[in-house]
């Protein structure tokens, strides 16, 4: 099932950076890992070219950089919930 064209894969990977368990792998297209473990990369690109994530500080590429959810990350991961 998806709400908004958002999975349930999408609504844990939102879940876990708001949770602050997330790294971003800066670079061209960042790479998500949760936990120390990388995540689906279509799944991450899907969050981060939304503009649902973002890194919390500026970084070079290959330097991993906390993860943070973005105001309308908030948003998406409230509806996704509440489904």
């Amino acid at each position: 099932m998806s709400v908004h064209g958002y999975t349930a894969r999408h609504r844990a990977m939102l879940q876990a950076v708001a949770e602050g368990r997330a790294e971003l792998l800066g670079g061209r297209v960042p790479s998500l890992s949760v936990d120390g473990l990388w995540c689906d990369f279509t799944a991450t690109n899907d969050l981060y070219t939304a503009g649902l994530v973002a890194a919390a500080s500026r970084s070079q590429a290959g330097t991993r950089v906390p993860a943070v959810l973005t105001s309308i990350g908030r948003q998406v991961l409230g509806t996704l919930v509440a489904a």
